[in-house]
C-alpha cells in the first residue's frame, strides 16, 4: 500500500512548505522562541486565515474544511521539518481531535469553531505529576454527578497548557478515568515546565475544586484513541524533523571540503547517510500508516499508532545524532540548527511514551499477527 501524497495533497504540502521556508527560518524561529507566546502570532494568523490549517481535519459542521488525519498528518510533518514553533500540535491535533473522539456534539459545536479559525486555543492535560502517560496513573481525581463536577490534583507535561483557554483533563472517577473539560479555566493554576526543546511549551497545572463537565461518555475506549490521536500527531512531527535532519546534513557533506574533497565523498560517510535515509524512510511511513488507519477507522490503529510513535522516535534518535556527528563542531553552536534537532528527538522521545513501552503495548497484537 502507498502512502504518497495524492496531487492535491502535494499541492498542500507545498504551499505549507513555500510559507514556511518563507517565514520561519532559523532567524524567524529564534525571535519566536524569544517572544511572551513563545510562536509567531502572524504566521500562524497566515496560516489559518490563508490555507486553515486549524480547520483542516475538523468537519464541516464545527467550522472546519472536513479534511481527513491524512491531511492533518502531512501539516505536522511540515511543521516538523521546520523547526516552527506554533499551537498546532497540542491545540489542533490533539486537542480538537479529543473533542471529536469524545463524540460529545454540543460541546464540539461550541469549542472547535474557535479552535478551527485560530482564535481559541486547547490543551490536553493527561500525565501525572512525574510525566507518565497512564490513564491509570492520572493523579486528578473528579468529584460529582450529572453535570456538576470538580477537580482536584496536579497534572505536569501539558502541551500548550500555559495559555490554552480550552483544557481538557483526564481526571479518576469512581467508575474509572474520564474525560473532562473545565468550565472555569480561569481558576487553574498554570505553571509554566522548563523544556528541553524550546519549541515545545509545556506546563504544570493545579486543580482545586476547579468547576468542571464530562466530555462523552465514561468509557475506555474513548481515552484508547485519544492515546492513538495525540501518539499518530508526535510520530508525524518527528518524521519531519528527522527528514530535515537528513537534507541539513546531506547538504553540508556536499559543502564541507576535508582533503581537498567534499566530505560526503568520502565512502564512510555516504554509509551513515544511507542509514539516516532508511530511518527516515521507516520513520514517514511508519506516520503515515498510522495516519491513514486512524483516517479509516480500522480495527488496528491504536496499534498502529503505538508503532508509529516508538520507530519515529528511533529514528529521529540516531538521525539527530548523525547530524552532530556528520556536522562537526558546528553543530554544537548556538547558531546552527543541529542542536534544536537533537533537543526535539529527546523531548518528543518521552511525550505520551517512551519507544520501549509502546512496543510492550504493541506486543501481543504483533505477536499475533506473526
Amino acid at each position: 500500500m502507498s502512502f504518497e501524497p495524492d496531487e492535491d495533497q502535494q499541492e498542500l504540502v507545498a504551499l505549507v512548505r513555500g510559507i514556511l521556508s518563507q517565514r520561519a527560518d532559523s532567524a524567524a524561529t529564534r525571535r519566536a522562541l524569544d517572544s511572551e507566546v513563545g510562536y509567531d502570532e502572524d504566521l500562524w494568523r497566515l496560516l489559518c486565515e490563508e490555507l486553515g490549517i486549524a480547520g483542516m481535519a475538523i468537519p464541516e459542521e464545527y467550522g472546519g474544511a472536513g479534511f481527513s488525519r491524512r491531511e492533518a498528518q502531512l501539516v505536522l510533518e511540515e511543521l516538523g521539518r521546520a523547526l516552527a514553533p506554533s499551537p498546532y500540535l497540542g491545540s489542533v491535533a490533539i486537542a480538537a481531535q479529543t473533542i471529536l473522539a469524545a463524540g460529545d456534539e454540543e460541546a464540539a459545536a461550541r469549542l472547535l469553531p474557535g479552535i478551527a479559525e485560530g482564535s481559541s486555543a486547547a490543551a490536553l492535560a493527561w500525565a501525572d505529576p512525574s510525566g507518565r502517560f497512564a490513564p491509570a496513573s492520572v493523579d486528578v481525581r473528579a468529584q460529582g454527578t450529572g453535570d456538576a463536577w470538580t477537580l482536584d490534583g496536579r497534572t505536569g507535561w501539558v502541551l500548550d497548557g500555559a495559555d490554552a483557554d480550552v483544557l481538557l483533563v483526564i481526571a479518576r472517577t469512581a467508575d474509572g478515568p474520564r474525560l473532562f473539560e473545565v468550565t472555569d479555566a480561569a481558576a487553574v493554576v498554570r505553571e509554566p515546565e522548563p523544556t528541553m526543546d524550546q519549541t515545545l511549551r509545556l506546563a504544570r497545572l493545579r486543580f482545586a475544586t476547579a468547576a468542571a463537565r464530562p466530555l462523552g461518555p465514561a468509557a475506555p475506549a474513548v481515552l484508547e484513541e485519544v492515546r492513538a490521536l495525540a501518539l499518530a500527531a508526535v510520530a508525524a512531527v518527528q518524521a519531519g524533523t528527522a527528514a530535515r535532519a537528513l537534507d541539513d546534513t546531506v547538504a553540508y557533506s556536499q559543502q564541507r571540503v576535508q582533503f581537498g574533497r567534499p566530505i560526503g565523498s568520502f565512502q564512510a560517510l555516504k554509509h551513515r547517510m544511507a542509514d539516516m535515509h532508511v530511518q527516515v524512510e521507516v520513520a514517514r511511513t511508519a506516520s503515515r500508516a498510522a495516519a491513514a488507519a486512524l483516517a479509516d477507522g480500522s480495527a488496528d490503529r491504536h496499534e498502529l499508532a503505538a508503532i508509529a510513535k516508538a520507530a519515529c522516535s528511533e529514528a529521529l534518535t540516531h538521525v539527530a545524532a548523525e547530524m552532530v556527528q556528520l556536522h562537526g563542531g558546528i553543530a554544537i553552536t548556538w547558531e546552527h540548527d543541529a542542536h534544536l534537532v537533537f533537543k526535539r528527538a529527546h523531548a518528543l522521545g518521552t511525550l505520551f511514551g517512551t519507544p520501549r513501552e509502546l512496543r510492550a503495548a504493541a506486543e501481543p497484537w504483533a505477536l499475533a499477527r506473526a
